[in-house]
Order: C-alpha cells, then structure tokens, then sequence
C-alpha cells in the first residue's frame, strides 16, 4: 500500500469509522510484516510517527469510554483478580445472542460471512502474546510462556492455533481482505495491536489478553457447535479446542499473570482492567455489527 501523507488521509474515527480503521489495519500489517532494508526507510520511519499519533488518540478515546466500567475498580490484589473475574458473563458483549444463533440456526454462508470477519480481524494471539511479555517479571514472563508454547502447538507444526485458523479458512473458501471486513472488526485487531506494541499500554495488553482467555471459551463452543452442525469436520479443531483449553489458560492467567502484577505493581490495576473492558468493548461491538449484517437492521434474536 503507498504511503499517505497528511494531506491524503482525510479519514478520522468519528466522521469516517471504516476509513479510519482500514488505514490502520493496512499500516499495522504494513509495520509487522517481516521486511528488508530498503531505500524508503525514512518515509516509512516519518510515516509510522504520524500514524502512532493517530493510533495513540484512538486508543485515549477508547480509555476514555471505558471509565464508567472502571468505576467501582478495587486496588487490592485479590478483589481485583475477584473483580475481573467477574467480567466473565457479565462484561460488555457477553452472553451475546448471535453466538446460540449461530450453534443452531444460522446456514453455512451465514457462517462462512461471521467466520469471514473473525479471520479478517484476527491480530494473532501467540505474537500479541510475544510482545506483550517483552520486560515483564519472571513469574508472569513464565505463564506468558507457557501460554504461548500452547499457541504453538507445544513445539508440533500440526497444533499451533494460528495455522488451525487458516485450515479452517481455506476449508471455507474464506479469503479476507481489510477493505472487505466490517470496521469494528478491524477495530479490535487495530486495538490488540496498539497494546502489544506500545510499551505505555503493556499492563492494558494483559489485560485485554486476559479477557481474551477468560470469555472466548463460551463463545467458541457456539461456533464449533454450528460448524458440526453444518457438517465442518477436523477443520473445526480451532474453535473445539479454545471452548476447553482457555478455561485452563484463564484460570492460570489469573493466578500467575495479573495476580502478582496487581500484588506487586499495585499501580498497574487500573490499566490491566482498562485493558479488559476496552478489549470486551471492542468485541461487542463486532457483535452488534455482525447481527446487524445477518439479522437486519434492528437486530433481534431470529429463528430459522
């Protein structure tokens, strides 16, 4: 994608949402793709400072509306932990409908569109996980690290979860493109990324990556459930596996990860449960735009 200069890139968040955050998504895909030195370095260098400018607004903004979430926030370690345990069920987005929808009536190009917009937002969870362990104190490095070596499959090409994903894409004839994609979704990858690579928001990227592990479990059972249904055979792997191996992960992310964080840097409570919200906040909204696109415009629960 060519670079844009200031003048070309009229797009904001609130006037223009989908501009906004494909430009986003194509420079974050732009600045993590494993590249050689080249003539144009400092173009991109000058690039990239205007866009971590961007990046940094959306990301206050989105503090910003979390705050009412944050409003009864403990400072001590266990009633945090408590606390954001309790998200689970009762956060933004959760128990959502279009998740029992798609287990039991949605069509297979329903699915395939859902599926479609999750492959396209999807940030890669082991490499999110990757940077956000950079600096950390060993006892959270360690769970970080073993989290990750069960993203990549325990050291076997056939189990890592990001290559699983792309089975199931390719089983589904699925071929994402960021200007395809629904804003929102792009807007969750968009704020996963700016966590994990932004030191100033590494307690938010445990947090968000937290969060991730302790509601996905229920939500991926849904669409693994739809996907037997529909007659997806092993390709489904990716979505059976995170329904039980993340209610394992969440738990030891509590104990191992946030708990001696919350225990020794007191101070960093408030961003890891920013992190949380922000990152279930994001996720509702995928959702209220995906029964949007499938159910209408006044989405409501449907039957076959």
């Amino acid at each position: 994608m060519p670079l844009q200069g200031p003048a070309s890139l009229p797009a904001t968040e609130l006037s223009d949402p989908a501009g906004f955050h494909r430009r986003l998504a194509h420079w974050n895909h732009r600045r993590l793709a494993p590249a050689t030195p080249d003539a144009g370095w400092r173009d991109h260098l000058r690039h990239d400072a205007e866009m971590m400018q961007v990046e940094g607004g959306f990301i206050e903004r989105a503090r910003a509306e979390a705050a009412p979430w944050l409003a009864d926030l403990p400072a001590d370690a266990d009633a945090f932990v408590a606390w954001f345990e309790g998200l689970k069920g009762q956060g933004p987005g959760e128990a959502d409908p279009l998740f029992p929808w798609l287990a039991e009536t949605a069509s297979m190009e329903e699915m395939r569109w859902f599926l479609l917009q999750e492959v396209a937002g999807e940030a890669g969870f082991e490499d999110l996980v990757a940077m956000a362990q950079v600096k950390m104190p060993p006892r959270p490095k360690l769970e970080l690290a073993r989290n990750y070596w069960d993203e990549m499959g325990r050291g076997s090409a056939a189990g890592m979860h990001g290559p699983m994903l792309d089975r199931l894409a390719s089983a589904l004839d699925l071929h994402p493109r960021i200007d395809d994609t629904v804003w929102p979704s792009l807007a969750l990858g968009n704020t996963l990324v700016a966590f994990s690579t932004q030191r100033r928001y590494a307690y938010h990227a445990l947090g968000a990556l937290g969060a991730v592990e302790l509601t996905a479990p229920w939500r991926a059972a849904h669409v693994a459930q739809g996907l037997k249904r529909l007659g997806v055979g092993t390709e489904r792997k990716y979505f059976a596996l995170h329904a039980t191996l993340d209610i394992a992960h969440s738990e030891a992310w509590n104990e191992e990860v946030l708990r001696p964080l919350a225990q020794d840097r007191p101070e960093c409570i408030r961003a890891l449960a920013e992190g949380a919200v922000m990152r279930l906040m994001a996720g509702a909204r995928c959702f209220d735009a995906y029964r949007t696109q499938l159910w209408g415009a006044t989405p409501e629960r449907r039957s076959a």
